[in-house]
Order: structure tokens, then C-alpha cells, then sequence
């Protein structure tokens, strides 16, 4: 780990291959129009799962109520988290389940709506891969928990004004 910065943490994404990684997790709830509209930096390795129904109360608290569309990898997938979202109010649930499928199941993954969920999804991915390539979370220069708490707030808002630069300039 690192004498320097003790808060970092190991982690593994369960991937044959994929070597181990040392950092930290941080979750981005983001909005239609590609802005973030919330931001965890998690503590160890925690399963991804359990980051939906924090990030729903925070879009419910921000917004006045659930999204319409939810939309989250395949590590976030369990019958809680499609429960959650359904006793929230959240009208198109995209959590695509890992592994082995049912007929119906499947069937249900392929409507129309579902998988363009799954293409918002990916959008996603490639804004987090964006604000790491640009330097918005790329390698924190902070020093300490709290300082690595200040550069994702920081990295966070400067990706978000971007964002709005570049939709007001294309009006």
C-alpha cells in the first residue's frame, strides 16, 4: 500500500486478468445532459451493489423525486436494488443481471427501452473515462483523506462546467 497516503485502498474488480489496483473508488451519479449531479468517494472495496440505494435517496433529495430512468452496470444488479427502485418510482429500471438468464428475463433485457438504457450506460463509461483522461480525477495531487475528498469535489465541478460551456456554445 503506500506509507504516504494511508487511505489507499486495494482494489480487486473480480476480473481473471486484470491486475490488482491501488486507490480509491469513487461513484458518480450522473443526469441526463451529462452532468454529475453526485459524488462518493467510497471507503475500501465495497461491492457496487450496495451504491444504488445512496444514490437514488441523494437523486430524490436533489431533484424532489426518483428518476425516471435508472440506469447502472451489471455489478449493481440484485432483486433489492430492482425493489428499491420500484418502490421509489423509478418508471425504466436498466440493471442488466450477470450470468446465466432466464427465457423471460432475457426477453425482458431486449425491449427497446431497456437497451437503450444500456447505451446511456455506456455514455457514462466514457465520460468517467473523459474525466480521467483530462485530468478532472486523474491523479490527485492532494495530500491526506481529506484532500483526495477536495480534488474529486473540485475535479467533479470543473467537468460539470465544461459540460455546460460546451451545450451553451452549440446553442
Amino acid at each position: 500500500m503506500s506509507l504516504f497516503e494511508p487511505h489507499t485502498a486495494i482494489i480487486r474488480r473480480g476480473r481473471a486478468g486484470k491486475e490488482t489496483e491501488y486507490g480509491r473508488k469513487v461513484w458518480l451519479d450522473e443526469v441526463e445532459g451529462g452532468i454529475v449531479s453526485g459524488y462518493r468517494v467510497l471507503a475500501g472495496n465495497p461491492a457496487d451493489c450496495e451504491q444504488l440505494e445512496p444514490a437514488l435517496e441523494n437523486h430524490e433529495r436533489v431533484f424532489g423525486r426518483a428518476p425516471d430512468l435508472l440506469a447502472a452496470d451489471r455489478g449493481v444488479h440484485s432483486a433489492r436494488n430492482e425493489r428499491i427502485c420500484e418502490d421509489a418510482g423509478v418508471v425504466r429500471i436498466v440493471l442488466p443481471k450477470p450470468g446465466r438468464k432466464s427465457r423471460v428475463r432475457e426477453e425482458y433485457e431486449r425491449q427497446g427501452w431497456f437497451r437503450r438504457g444500456m447505451s446511456y450506460r455506456a455514455g457514462v463509461e466514457g465520460r468517467i473515462s473523459v474525466m480521467k483522461r483530462r485530468g478532472y480525477l486523474g491523479r490527485c495531487r492532494d495530500k491526506g483523506e481529506a484532500g483526495f475528498g477536495r480534488w474529486v469535489g473540485w475535479g467533479v465541478l470543473t467537468a460539470n462546467l465544461s459540460t455546460i460551456a460546451r451545450t451553451v456554445a452549440a446553442r
